[in-house]
Parts: structure tokens; sequence; C-alpha cells
């Protein structure tokens, strides 16, 4: 058989059309290869059951468990009936729930003592977490199970592979494919070097995939885990490696800033001093600009931690140096935020060739895609002459009609906005490729900064300036403690009343063209009471324009309330936040539009409504909106979820440390890994099955070092053909942008 084609066999070969077609849809697998590397997410054991207790709501789960009671109750008159059946682990209960016709068989089948995997998606009725219509399977020797024999050999003793499943196929299910292909795992190219495989004492690929799918023992898991986290960490490894590899081929212009230029005057009329983690990172970003291969640099540092001070002084740098720099803002509201406080740190400076503008100064220039003819025009006239030193745009600035004279320095905000592609275009525009600065606001644990990042260096900015303010936080429970929400709007009020302002953030715009509201149901009639019983949907997200107008004619009566959102006219959004800027408004309402970048010192309080909707580095950076004057911060998370959900749980966790880069870490251990590298964003699914980034930081950190030295010895890998073939598979079509969105 074809070594590469054994794996690459598509799975209706192998399975049949129609289980093929479920795995595409429903788990994105495709090929031999993709159903051996979907790998069970745990084992149960014989005798061991589940935690019942901490099963994650609206997921769809496998748990072993044995049945403890079953009864069947009626209602609408006796005319509807039900069958509720109890079970346990020892630790917790769970409830399943069969509705009508479909009582019959498990009624049969599920009687107490009977031990069974169930799957299905985890909901709540009465405040308790239940599976409604759960498919299972019996483990004994009668029912789905088959003979006696084949379930004693089966399930005696055995370690039972839970697969990641789907209401379509449950984990049951998979496993009967995956023996179906498992010979295949013999035919497995071995992306490691044999050198480095021994010299870790990792086994097999072959070896490892049997193993991981069919272990005997709890040995064979932990061989099979080592060896596999080893494959995605180094595979990875390796296309960063060539990428740093290939970026320092290519040849840049060294900027050097003057002794007396427009830098040094600039930072001799700063009213404070630069904090030590300022000019610390400042030094490692000159020293890079200051080669002459492009500067590849991430700088990510807590919310308020004077990131924007620190790209300032890179780009008059550039500019001192001859150059231009362009800062792309990921929304509009940013870029004009930007291009204000950069003009007004930069005062007489930013007026470079007008009268009264500083000898040393130079032109700020503003473009964005809603700017008049006029002011585009003379914006791209200013970029093509190196009139303007330094720009800042959205991604307006990619378009093939901006030319710059001499671009030195890119600097990207809020990189998980920006593809590969945006990124790159705008570094096309310079004669010699510029350096590359990127910027975020959301804390990076070292690990992930390592395997998303791994193309950039990394400087961090972890203290704040003085000056800033704490924020305090609190979870306003609305559904269990009503009056709670009543007194986060008393204290917004006072805040008000202190000479203060207030954002209130919401999910959804609530306009009719709102793409995130709820399709409305072809029927116009009501859902009946008990369609909680089987599922029924949540409300739809709170939204900008209903809860503003509820609270200006309810308890913010009195008080100048405005709202915000992106779909807004731009004009209308900058007139909206000067407004608020200059403290004519009290109270913003708006969406996530104001998440990064927006600075009101006087704006002391945020109300987040829905806050379990956000997820905690969102809610982590909304928050950084309040506390950035001399006044302390105040943050309410509003929720309706109950006490003790998941999502309770997170909202209790960012209100329990202002630390960023420890909710980064519980971020990333409460989501899916393929959402952290970005793959949620381009609709494929993350490469990462086995390695947990958080977790597996020395395997990561060992997969660089061994990556390097490959790379540097052999960057084509024209020796290691394997390896080739595996770098093929991870960075295919679909994949390639895979590294650049983190």
């Amino acid at each position: 058989m074809d070594l590469v084609h054994a794996l690459q066999e598509p799975l209706k070969n192998a399975l049949g059309q129609a289980t093929a077609k479920v795995m595409a849809e429903h788990l994105g697998l495709h090929t031999v290869g993709d159903l051996l590397h979907h790998y069970p997410r745990k084992y149960a054991e014989r005798g061991e059951l589940t935690r019942l207790a901490d099963l994650p709501l609206d997921e769809h789960v496998t748990v072993v468990a044995q049945v403890a009671t079953a009864r069947v109750l009626r209602f609408n008159g006796g005319s509807g009936q039900r069958l509720e059946v109890t079970i346990t682990d020892g630790s917790g209960q769970l409830q399943l729930v069969f509705f009508g016709r479909g009582i019959h068989k498990p009624h049969k089948d599920l009687l107490p003592g009977t031990r069974a995997m169930f799957a299905g998606k985890v909901g709540v009725f009465n405040r308790k977490t239940q599976l409604a219509h759960p498919a299972y399977q019996l483990l004994h020797g009668d029912g789905e199970a088959g003979s006696a024999a084949e379930a004693v050999d089966s399930w005696a003793g055995a370690l039972i592979p839970l697969y990641p499943a789907t209401a379509k196929l449950e984990s049951w299910k998979i496993a009967k494919s995956v023996d179906a292909v498992l010979p295949s795992a013999q035919e497995a190219l071995d992306p490691l070097p044999p050198t480095l495989r021994e010299g870790r004492g990792l086994i097999p690929l072959p070896e490892a995939l049997l193993k991981i799918h069919r272990p005997r023992s709890k040995a064979d898991i932990a061989a099979a885990r080592d060896r596999l986290k080893w494959d995605e960490a180094f595979v990875l490894q390796i296309a960063l490696a060539r990428r740093r590899f290939a970026d320092a081929q290519l040849p840049a212009v060294a900027r050097r800033p003057s002794p007396d230029g427009l830098l040094a005057a600039f930072d001799a009329k700063l009213p404070f001093e630069l904090t030590d983690g300022q000019r610390r990172v400042s030094k490692e970003i000159f020293d890079d600009l200051a080669t002459e291969h492009p500067m590849h640099r991430l700088l990510q540092g807590e919310v308020g931690s004077g990131k924007t001070m620190v790209a300032l002084r890179a780009m008059l740098a550039v500019v001192d140096a001859g150059g231009q720099a362009a800062m792309l803002a990921p929304t509009e509201v940013l870029a004009q935020q930007h291009h204000r406080s950069i003009t007004e740190m930069m005062g007489e400076l930013a007026e470079g060739g007008l009268l009264g503008g500083a000898e040393h100064g130079t032109k700020v220039t503003l473009l964005t895609g809603s700017m008049g003819t006029p002011a585009r025009r003379q914006a791209l006239l200013d970029l093509a002459t190196g009139e303007a030193g330094v720009v800042i745009g959205t991604h307006a600035l990619i378009e093939d009609k901006v030319q710059f004279h001499d671009l030195g320095l890119v600097v990207v905000d809020e990189q998980h906005r920006f593809g590969v592609e945006q990124r790159d275009a705008l570094r096309g525009k310079g004669k010699q490729p510029p350096h590359l600065l990127v910027m975020t606001a959301t804390p990076i644990p070292r690990t992930v900064a390592m395997t998303v990042f791994g193309d950039l260096e990394t400087s961090v900015l972890d203290q704040l300036p003085a000056g800033r303010s704490p924020i305090s936080t609190h979870v306003v429970p609305a559904q269990d403690k009503p009056h709670f929400l009543a007194r986060a709007w008393e204290r917004v009020r006072e805040e008000v009343e202190n000479g203060h302002q207030a954002y209130v953030v919401c999910p959804r715009i609530g306009d009719t063209d709102d793409e995130t509201a709820e399709p409305k149901k072809k029927s116009g009639k009501k859902k009946p009471a008990d369609a909680a019983e089987e599922g029924g949907d949540k409300r739809p997200p709170l939204a900008v324009l209903d809860v503003a107008d509820e609270l200006t004619h309810g308890p913010l009566r009195g008080l100048e309330v405005e709202v915000l959102h992106g779909r807004m006219q731009p004009d209308d959004k900058d007139a909206v936040m000067r407004r608020f800027a200059a403290g004519e408004t009290h109270v913003l309402v708006a969406t996530t539009v104001i998440e990064v970048g927006v600075n009101v010192p006087n704006a002391t309080a945020m109300v987040i409504m829905d806050a379990d909707r956000f997820g905690v580095s969102q809610l982590h950076q909304l928050r950084g909106r309040v506390g950035r004057g001399s006044a302390p911060g105040l943050c309410l998370l509003v929720t309706d979820a109950p006490e003790a959900s998941p999502a309770r749980a997170r909202l209790g966790a960012v209100a329990a440390t202002l630390d960023g880069f420890e909710l980064s870490r519980i971020d990333l251990e409460q989501r899916r890994e393929g959402d952290v590298l970005g793959q949620a964003q381009s609709g494929v699914r993350s490469s990462l099955r086995m390695l947990a980034v958080i977790d597996d930081e020395e395997v990561i950190a060992a997969a660089r070092e061994e990556a390097t030295a490959v790379v540097s010895r052999d960057p084509d890998l024209e020796h290691l053909p394997e390896l080739r073939t595996a770098l093929d598979a991870l960075l295919d079509a679909e994949r390639e942008q895979y590294l650049d969105k983190g």
C-alpha cells in the first residue's frame, strides 16, 4: 500500500457514505488519518464513574453511570407521559428525561442498578442539570452491546474510550468506526527525526495511535500522549522556525534615531517619567530597529500599561531616521482615538510643516474608509510625498491606491483582529520589508505566545504607570437577586452625582438588521411552558437600543444617556465619543466597540449586561476602560446564569483578580485550544488535539529548541521528507492563516 495514501483514504471508502457524511459535517473528519487523529478525550474504567457534578452546560457529553431510579410521570391531564431516570456516580446525580412514545425502550432497559454509557447535551430544567432523550449503550451482555462474550471482551476490565462526539454520532459509534480503520495506523508516516524520537524516548507513531485508541493500561495512554504531544508541538514549531529563518534572510533598512531629533524632543516634553518596563521594552525595540533585517516583535501588556506610548516612541525613532511609520487599528473609533491621543501627546511636534509647528516636527495623518474625498486625497498625498511621518488608519491603509514614500515601521494594534493577508499587504507597501511591531492588550501566557506568535520575539509590559486607580469588580445575579440590579443602577447615579461617568455594555445592537438577533419563529404561537423540558431556547441577548430606552425612562431618568455601536455612521460615532470624552454625556450604552483603545479618564463605572455572554479576556478588556483616572473604578457583571453554573464560576474568576495573565490562563483552561489558536475565526478545526498549551509548557519549549536546530541545518527539510509531508498537512490551503490568528 502507498505509504502516503493509507491515511489519506476518504472515510466514505472505509466506513460508507452515510457515516462519512456525518463525520465530515459534524466533526470535520474527512480521511482515515483525520479519524485516527480524533483522540478519545478521556477513558472510563470498569467500576469507575464520571463526576456528574462537573458536567458543562450546553455541551454534548458522554458519561458512564448507574441507574438509581426510574419512574413514569403523566402531564397535560394524563394525555402526555415522560420517563424520568436518575443516574448516579457516587459524587452527584443527573436526571435523564424521555417523552411520549420514546419512553418504552428506555423504560424496559434502564432498570435500577443498570450501568450504561449515556450521551446527550447537558441542559437545565427547574435548576437541575439534565439530559433530554440521551442515546445510551448498556454495559453488560445484552441490549446494544451484543452477546455476553462480546461484552466481556469489550468491557470487562477494559478502558472505555470516550470520544468528542455530537448529537448525530455517539462516542461508541465513533469507537466502532475507529476499530474499522485502526489497521491503517501501521502505515502512518513518522514526522519526528529518528534521532529526536530515540533521544527523547518516544514510541513510534503507529504504536502511539494504537495505544491512544485501544490502551490496555494507563501506561499505554501516557506513552501515547507523550508521543502525540511531541508531534503537534514539533511540527508547529518547525513551521514557526521556518518563518523566523525566512524573515531573518530578508533585508531591511536599519532605523536609528538621531540624538537630538524628534524622539529626543518628544521625550524632553513628557510631563511624566516612563516606567522601568517602558524603558526596558523601548530598548528591546530600538535594538531591533537598528538591525538590517526586519524586526518582528509582539508587545503585550495589561490594559493601561502604556503600550501606545512605547509604540509612539518607536514610530518617532523611525521618522527620525528618515522613514514613515503606520499604525493599523481594527476600528474607526479606535483609529480616531489613537490619532487624537497621539496628536495631543506630541503637541507642536505633530504640526511639521505647519505655521507654529516645531522644527523637528512631522505630520500625523489619519486615513479611514469613511473620510470625505478632499480629506482623503490630501491624506494620500501626504503619505506618497513623505510629508506625513506618522500615519494612523484602519483597513483603508491596505488598499492598492495607498502609496508610502518610505514605510519603515508597521504597528498593528490588536493583532487577533487581523489576518495574515492584511498584515502582509501593509508590509508589502515598503520598498524593503518594514519592521513590524504587533500590540495586544489581551495578556497571553508565555506558552500561548510561544505557540501562536512563535515567529515573533515577545516583550511584556507588566507594570501599570503611576496614577492608575484600582478597579473593584462584582457579580450581580439579576435572576436570583433582582434588588442587586436595582442597587447597580443606584451606584451608577451616585458616580454621576460625584461628577463621573459610566458605561453600560450590551452583547448586541437591537436594530432591525441585527444579525445576532434570534430569527423570528415561523409560527406566531407562544412556546409552551414545558418547552424547557425539551431544551427550550435561552432568551436573546440584551440589546443596546432596548436597554438605553429602558434606562432613560426608568432607573437613569434625568441623566444624559447616549448609545454607541458599530453600525452607526463614523461621524456620528466620533461625535458621540467626543461628547462623552467632554463630559456632556453621563452614561454611554454601547456594544464592545469600546473594548479597546477608548480612553475617558473621568469614566469610573461600567455595567456589563449579560456578562456571561462574553469571554474572560473580553470582560477584562472592557473593564480596563474604567479606573483610568485618579478615581477608583467599579465594574458590575450582570448575569442571569444559575449560581452553580460554569458561567458564574467564570464571572467569579474575573471578579477575583485584576491580573490579566492569570485570567488568560483561566480563559484558556475553560475554552477549547482551537479557539485560542484562531481556528474558530477561519472555520477550520485546530490542529492541536493532544497538546494543551498551558499544561505542556516544557514540551513546547523543548520542541521550539529542537525545531530551531533542525531548520538552521536543513531549512527546506530536504533530508526529512516525512516531516515535510506533516508540515504540508498542517499548512494546507485551508490552514494557511493558522499561525496568524492568535
